[in-house]
C-alpha cells in the first residue's frame, strides 16, 4: 500500500480484520462526481474521462456493465490492468489482452494515486475515473461511479436505460445494502476470514443471500421492480465469479449455483445482455484470483470448471 506516497510494503489481500478475524474492506479516498461540481473542474465532456478497470475485478467489471448498458463507450475510454496481482498491486504489462497505460505512463496503478495526490495513504483500487484535462482521479469508488455513468453525462449517453429509477430507490438501495454486506463483500469475508468462526459466519451469510435471491426471482425476472437496475449489476458481478473462484479459492462450497434454479435462470438472461456478458472474462478472473499468494502459494490456476454458460 501507499504510505504517504510512498509503496512501503507488498500487496496484502487483507486490508484490515477486526478482533474475531472478520476482513474489513477499506473505504474509497476520492469522491468526486461530474457536471455537479463542473465548477471546480469535473464538466460534462466526451473523450476526457477514461475508466481503468480490472476484469479479474467484481467491483470494477460493475463500472464497465454500467458504461456499456448507459451506451458512453463513445465518450469515456477504458484501459484495462493485467489481472494477475504483483507485488506492487495491480500493473499494466499489455499481456493477457490488457493495456499498457498510453494515458500517463504508469507502471502500476500506484503511480495514478500518487500523481492525483503526491501524499496519499491507503490501498491503490480498482475502478478509477480518472480526468485528463486536469490529470487527476475523479473517483475510485464503484458504487458512485456506477452513479455518475447512470446519471452525469446528461446527453453523452445513447441509451435511457435508468439504473436507478426515483420510483424503486428505496427498494433499490435495500437491495444493494443486503448484497453488499452478505454476497458482495460475503465472499471475501469468507474468503480472507482468519478464524474458524469469522468464516462460519460469513459462508452462512452468503449462502442465506443466494437463497433469499432464489425466493426473489421465483416469480420476477429482476431483484428489484420490473426493470434492470443497478441491484441486478451487484448481483452479477458476484454470481459470475461464484464458480470460477469463490466456491473453490473462497471456500463458499456449501451448495453450487446449480441448487439455486432461479438465480441460475437469472445468470444465463443477464448473460443474454451484450453488456455483461462482454464485462466478463473467465481466464481474467481465474488468473487474477489464484495468483493470490495467501491463498494459493503455488501459483497454479486450475483447468476448470467446465461452465455450460459461459
Amino acid at each position: 500500500m501507499l504510505v504517504n506516497g510512498q509503496w512501503v510494503e507488498k500487496w496484502q489481500p487483507v486490508q484490515a480484520s477486526d478482533d474475531k478475524g472478520r476482513f474489513i474492506r477499506q473505504t474509497s479516498g476520492f469522491r468526486h462526481r461530474i457536471g455537479a461540481e463542473s465548477a471546480v473542474g469535473f464538466a460534462t465532456e466526451a473523450g476526457r474521462y477514461v475508466l481503468y478497470v480490472a476484469y479479474i475485478c467484481p467491483w470494477a467489471c460493475r463500472t464497465l456493465i454500467a458504461l456499456r448498458l448507459k451506451g458512453l463507450e463513445h465518450a469515456i475510454e477504458v484501459r484495462v490492468v493485467d489481472p494477475r496481482l504483483t507485488d506492487q498491486g495491480w500493473a499494466f504489462t499489455g499481456e493477457l489482452g490488457t493495456d499498457l497505460d498510453d494515458i500517463n505512463g504508469a507502471r502500476y496503478m500506484h503511480e495514478l494515486y500518487t500523481r492525483a495526490d503526491p501524499a496519499y495513504t491507503g490501498r491503490a483500487t480498482v475502478p478509477v475515473l480518472w480526468d485528463r484535462a486536469r490529470g487527476t482521479i475523479v473517483n475510485n469508488e464503484s458504487a458512485d461511479i456506477v452513479q455518475i455513468l447512470n446519471s452525469d453525462f446528461g446527453a453523452l449517453v445513447r441509451n435511457t436505460i435508468d439504473l436507478r429509477p426515483a420510483a424503486l430507490l428505496d427498494a433499490i438501495e435495500a437491495a444493494n445494502a443486503r448484497l453488499y454486506a452478505d454476497f458482495n463483500n460475503g465472499v471475501y469475508q469468507a474468503g480472507f476470514a482468519t478464524t474458524q468462526a469469522a468464516y462460519d459466519e460469513a459462508v452462512q451469510r452468503v449462502f442465506d443471500a443466494l437463497a433469499w435471491m432464489d425466493g426473489q426471482l421465483a416469480n420476477a425476472q429482476w431483484l428489484v421492480g420490473d426493470q434492470l437496475t443497478e441491484t441486478d449489476i451487484r448481483a452479477f458481478v458476484t454470481l459470475i465469479r461464484f464458480e470460477l473462484a469463490y466456491y473453490g479459492l473462497f471456500k463458499c462450497n456449501l451448495r453450487p449455483l446449480s441448487a439455486y434454479p432461479n438465480v441460475m435462470a437469472y445468470l444465463r438472461r443477464l448473460l443474454a445482455m451484450p453488456a455483461f456478458a462482454d464485462s466478463v472474462r473467465a481466464e481474467h478472473i481465474k488468473a487474477g484470483y489464484y495468483s493470490i499468494r495467501a491463498l494459493n502459494p503455488s501459483g497454479i490456476v486450475p483447468a476448470g470448471p467446465a461452465l455450460d454458460y459461459l
